[in-house]
């Protein structure tokens, strides 16, 4: 199997993390790359499992470094996938998620054209807004502003090679789960495809030359 370089992405509460979260854990053959970003933590997150924490200025160092795959500012913050982070997950032969947004799903397609591109969409603007109420962690102002640049990334869905509508959790899984295993069974995805159509083919002539009747 060759791995995927897989892109989830969604407006701000759409859920694309805690659908990367399930994913992880019920697949073994996946995980999750771990972005960076120079927004402050919120209640619950540690550096290096939910983001790698960065100041602007070791941000802005590791992309003078070229060490970002993709990199992009969203909501006031920098974020950013580290290729190291690629190569963490995909030298172990699992399929890399990425949980990023609009402009680096772009930049990923770009160097990855194989990439697997899903976007996750709230079921509705009011079940949307609710959510980013819901957390309790932002002001009317910032939600505003996440109200705003959502409807910018909702156009952009199109753009995606698969949406997937996060109204029922367990629909969305099974819906995510169903695009991971379609398109980790493409032909050209099959490292071992040759050999085996090589040895069928064979094996079929062997068959046949048995059942052909002497001359």
């Amino acid at each position: 199997m060759t791995p995927l370089v897989v892109v989830l992405s969604a407006p701000s509460g759409g859920g694309k993390s805690t659908i990367a979260r399930r994913l992880i854990a019920e697949r073994h053959d996946a995980g999750v790359s771990v972005s960076a970003t120079t927004r402050m933590p919120r209640e619950g997150e540690r550096d290096g499992e939910h983001y790698h924490f960065l100041s602007a200025a070791e941000f802005a160092q590791r992309v003078e470094a070229g060490d970002f795959v993709e990199h992009a500012e969203y909501a006031g913050a920098r974020y950013g996938t580290l290729a190291s982070e690629l190569r963490r997950v995909t030298q172990g032969g699992r399929h890399v998620l990425l949980e990023i947004e609009v402009v680096g799903a772009r930049l990923v397609r770009e160097r990855f054209p194989d990439a697997v591109l899903i976007f996750v969409l709230p079921p509705s603007g009011h079940v949307l807004a609710e959510r980013l109420r819901g957390r309790g962690t932002e002001d009317a102002a910032v939600v505003g502003r996440r109200l705003e640049t959502a409807m910018a990334e909702i156009a952009a869905a199109v753009e995606y090679d698969y949406v997937v509508v996060n109204d029922d959790l367990e629909d969305a899984m099974r819906a995510v789960h169903a695009i991971l295993d379609a398109e980790a069974r493409r032909t050209t995805r099959q490292r071992d495809v040759t050999f085996l159509l090589d040895r069928l083919r064979i094996e079929v002539a062997a068959e046949l030359s048995r059942t052909e009747p002497s001359r």
